[in-house]
């Protein structure tokens, strides 16, 4: 059996869809985000980047630069191995005491990536609560659909953000039997922003734990940088909060914060915490100092949502489609896997502008988009660029407009 013909016919048919993605080769300027290297070849040009999930620019931040520095020079590259081989680095206990500090928790623990953290962490609660049942959010994360397979608990999908629906799935339950609702505050590919209040009050009525997905809020709500939960004053109300340090914190790791019973449970338990080897202490020590200094400044909010809304507003003089939502995330429709990822191409080999065309199996189909991520560190004159570039290539390529 030819294996390599059958891989290539299967890629030949993504490519036909418009499906087959392709990385650009990068290599960001430090200091000077969001301005970037592309290499093509032999050759090399700059460019602009639109779709990072550095959303703050904290990955360019000169004092998380410096802590790493620091903590290479005293510690050196990696972390020997597993926490339970080499043992937890002291950076490793700053770093989690100052994320359960960030959400109100007695504790958190720490993982080696945001999709790690929710893998292990649904995969061995649904496992090892005896009849769990978990409801999960339709428009979830691929991590945590992966976690909540792999548990084999019995599994309910909710409608998206739908509260009377979820109410429902749960009345129909045992009572007795273990609950966790796993949902996200803001969906990353729509923009959206779940109800999490009046999903905690569904909770409180049917005895369910909750696990919040923080990952494209962390650093970016509340006024310390906690999330939508600690925005909407309801951190408290939340069984286990998960997140990310590879976005708004700019460095790379992921994390879950809640009771001590519940972190040390899924440390005792989960494969994916005990035979991993720990993130570097330099990782860890660049987290802890973007962590602290987003807990006391506002300035970087404050200009990221600024940039955001001269973008909507750019977009709707020129009636560019977007979805409108009450995040930081803007999506561009094309609603065409060919033209989105032939924008996306000219938007580079022109304009030195990049944008990932977002495709299926990340959105369905008919809803193809460009995820435009504006931050503090991109300018207006930036923006303007931007548009501007985007406004052409509607006329050329005769895409829809909104009708006024």
């Amino acid at each position: 059996m030819n294996y390599d013909k059958i891989f290539q016919e299967r890629l030949e048919k993504l490519k036909q869809e418009g499906n087959y993605r392709v990385f650009a080769d990068l290599e960001r300027y430090k200091g000077s985000f969001p301005r970037a290297k592309n290499y093509i070849g032999n050759k090399e040009r700059d460019v602009t980047v639109w779709c990072s999930n550095d959303y703050l620019g904290m990955g360019q931040n000169k004092d998380v630069i410096a802590a790493m520095s620091d903590a290479l020079e005293k510690c050196g590259a990696g972390a020997g191995g597993t926490r339970n081989i080499s043992g937890t680095n002291h950076y490793h206990v700053l770093l989690e005491q100052e994320l359960a500090d960030l959400h109100g928790k007695d504790s958190a623990l720490l993982f080696t990536s945001g999709y790690v953290s929710n893998w292990a962490s649904l995969s061995v609660l649904g496992a090892n609560l005896e009849n769990c049942v978990i409801l999960s959010d339709e428009l979830n994360h691929a991590s945590m659909i992966e976690g909540v397979r792999h548990s084999r608990a019995k599994k309910i999908i909710w409608k998206h953000n739908d509260v009377n629906d979820l109410r429902n799935h749960l009345s129909s339950l045992d009572p007795n039997v273990p609950k966790i609702i796993a949902f996200e505050s803001v969906y990353s590919m729509d923009g959206d922003i779940s109800p999490i209040s009046d999903i905690c009050d569904v909770a409180d009525e049917f005895g369910a734990l909750t696990y919040l997905d923080e990952v494209h809020a962390v650093g970016l709500y509340g006024k310390r940088g906690g999330g939508v939960s600690e925005r909407d004053g309801v951190a408290d109300r939340i069984s286990i909060i998960e997140g990310t340090l590879g976005k708004a914190f700019g460095v790379l790791g992921g994390y879950i914060s809640g009771s001590k019973e519940v972190c040390d449970f899924v440390r005792s338990f989960s494969s994916g915490f005990i035979f991993t080897t720990a993130l570097p202490p330099a990782i860890a020590a660049g987290a802890l100092a973007s962590i602290r200094h987003l807990k006391s400044s506002e300035i970087e909010r404050a200009d990221q949502k600024r940039k955001v809304k001269h973008l909507r507003e750019k977009l709707d003089q020129h009636n560019i489609p977007h979805l409108s939502n009450p995040s930081h995330i803007v999506p561009v429709m094309i609603k065409d896997p060919i033209k989105c990822k032939m924008i996306s191409d000219i938007l580079m080999e022109n304009y030195g502008i990049y944008v990932q065309p977002i495709n299926y199996p990340t959105v369905p189909k008919g809803t193809e988009r460009l995820r435009i991520t504006p931050s503090p560190v991109h300018s207006f004159s930036d923006i303007d660029f931007l548009v501007n570039a985007m406004n052409e290539l509607w006329s050329q390529c005769a895409l829809s407009r909104v009708v006024a």
